[in-house]
């Protein structure tokens, strides 16, 4: 599913941004293209097709689209972001470790004074005390109050702040890749509205935590990814334009090469996918993905300029790149932990220190990363030990299903105008989309089959690099919570809008023979038909996920309600409370 797809095209030229808004636009074509009726340059309009990427030309709707739906995403994300005070759940860990980060530039414990042993990267600390930094830190218990360089605001602000600003990009970045992807700003920003109004997202962007922050990095990565296939595309049509023949032999079949022509979007790729793992390690499950996509895009595109051995080419030519990326995100990744190597404080930063750990050594440069090296075999002992049980812990196959939700906050206190009154962040995504996920995974599944799509490869590829890896630990009972599904979402949202999309267009066949100008209309007809009739259904999804939304806000933000509300949004009784 993941080979060269056919663009469809009105034109022989690029596809318009606004063009094909449906699952069935990027059919998969096998085998080297036909010769016959070639565009200008003489390149075959069926290669012309095949080649073409969204229209780099800045288009001003799409932008004021995205801006709509970025803005939803802010407010949503930013109003109330200080509420409720004090921390919540495991910021009770990550603000003060934020907060040490910024003024002792690592995790510190000031308890103790000392160092803090911690399990995670420290890339989204760094984030979270970023915000603190700018809006000001405030810690009771180790009487810890700092205002902020920007302005001073509520502290909670300033520790959540990171978390809400990850979330809002991420939005912006969903829209974005979904229109490139579907080639429709309509589907992009119904994709970027679904990742805005759910409770799963929301609760994440304003609670100061990791994985928001791991959320955004994978998502960028496959958005480079996207950017990285486009651009090689462009390459190649530039070069069949300019005369080249894909069927001759080394070089001679191939682009020009030169700096300009590096596939500096893959190169991205690679530092953003170590930025990821600098969140935490879990983004490692994406790295085997996202290299079989890039190469698999790669013998696409060759297959499509009728290269006569796409697979070879392909593995000759870009195996070099995917390995400097990969070089490219361990050097992202190493340097995070700046901090760690550039000070003494770090926990197991000098072997002085810690006389009863085997292995440290205080040898200059080759000794610090030696320390590093077995800080990182400590903390995965702890992560391949952790089993302990937990109230709130959840298996994999329970996550896509609401099955454990997370409490991040409850309080019987407050004004209700009841006798008994309960205000709850719950960690739950917006019911009606969630539950819609398994079927649209499924006709991802099948749509992309019929259709050779290889967008819906990409998004199952996502989807399960995100899932399965969880399922094999659970073999081992490891303790687990529905928030590991967050870099996932993206991809499960993208295959909802995939199959959304299926609904509103038929496939279409880039290399269909034309017919009679009367059948042609007819066509034309059913297909304006279909359209208008698949837009009121997706309108009305997309509508009842929003008035779902609603009802549950009030457990995504903490407002207080008469306990009979608040019971009444616990449809599965004790599997959410």
């Amino acid at each position: 599913m993941t080979s060269a797809s056919t663009a469809q095209s009105a034109s022989a030229g690029q596809a318009g941004p606004e063009h094909a808004g449906s699952a069935g636009d990027a059919t998969e074509e096998s085998g080297p293209p036909p010769t016959p009726d070639a565009g200008g340059g003489g390149v075959p309009a069926i290669v012309r097709r095949r080649l073409a990427t969204v229209d780099a030309r800045l288009d001003v709707n799409s932008w004021i689209a995205t801006a709509v739906v970025v803005a939803i995403a802010a407010i949503l994300r930013l109003v109330g972001l200080s509420y409720p005070k004090g921390k919540i759940f495991d910021e009770i860990y990550y603000a003060r470790d934020g907060w040490g980060l910024v003024d002792k530039g690592v995790e510190w414990n000031y308890k103790d004074n000392g160092p803090s042993y911690v399990v995670h990267p420290p890339l989204g600390k760094w984030l979270i005390g970023l915000g603190e930094w700018a809006f000001g830190y405030s810690d009771a218990e180790h009487n810890i109050s700092v205002p902020g360089h920007l302005m001073t605001t509520a502290p909670e602000f300033g520790w959540r702040f990171g978390a809400a600003l990850a979330g809002i990009v991420s939005v912006l970045l969903l829209v974005r890749i979904g229109r490139r992807l579907f080639r429709s700003t309509t589907l992009g920003c119904a994709a970027g509205l679904l990742l805005a109004l759910d409770g799963f997202h929301l609760v994440l962007s304003r609670t100061a935590l990791l994985d928001i922050f791991l959320l955004l990095f994978v998502l960028a990565a496959f958005g480079a990814l996207v950017l990285d296939r486009d651009a090689r595309r462009r390459r190649w049509s530039r070069a069949l334009d300019a005369g080249l023949d894909p069927t001759a032999p080394g070089r001679a079949g191939r682009p020009a090469g030169g700096w300009r022509n590096w596939p500096w979007w893959r190169l991205a790729a690679g530092v953003l996918l170590g930025l990821a793992c600098a969140v935490k390690w879990s983004a490692l499950y994406f790295l085997p993905a996202f290299a079989l996509l890039a190469l698999l895009w790669e013998v696409g595109v060759r297959r499509s300029a009728g290269v006569r051995r796409p697979w070879r080419d392909a593995l000759l030519d870009e195996l070099p790149w995917l390995v400097l990326a990969g070089v490219l995100m361990v050097v992202a990744y190493v340097a995070t932990w700046s901090g760690w190597l550039l000070t003494d404080d770090g926990y197991y930063r000098l072997a002085a220190k810690y006389p009863n750990v085997p292995g440290l050594s205080d040898t200059p440069i080759i000794g610090a990363l030696n320390n590093l090296w077995e800080y990182h075999k400590a903390a995965y002992g702890f992560h391949k030990q952790l089993d302990d049980p937990h109230k709130y812990q959840s298996w994999p196959w329970q996550w896509l299903l609401l099955g454990r939700p997370v409490a991040f906050h409850w309080s019987g206190e407050g004004a209700c105008g009841a006798p008994s009154c309960a205000s709850e962040i719950l960690l739950l995504g917006t019911p009606l989309l969630w539950w819609s996920f398994l079927p649209a995974l499924f006709g991802a599944a099948w749509i992309g089959l019929a259709r050779r799509d290889w967008r819906a490869g990409a998004i199952l590829l996502c989807v399960a690099a995100g899932l399965l890896p969880w399922f094999w630990f659970a073999l081992d009972g490891r303790t687990m919570f529905s928030f590991y599904t967050a870099p996932a979402l993206p991809f499960l949202v993208l295959a909802v809008v995939y199959v959304l999309g299926a609904i509103v267009t038929p496939a279409t066949d880039g290399a269909r023979a034309p017919t009679a100008k009367g059948a042609s209309a007819d066509g034309e007809d059913e297909a304006a038909e279909r359209r208008l009739v698949g837009g009121v259904i997706v309108g009305a999804y997309v509508l009842l996920v929003a008035l779902c939304f609603a009802y549950f806000y009030p457990i995504f933000v903490g407002k207080v309600l008469p306990y009979a509300e608040w019971s009444a949004r616990m449809w599965l009784d004790g599997r959410w409370i």
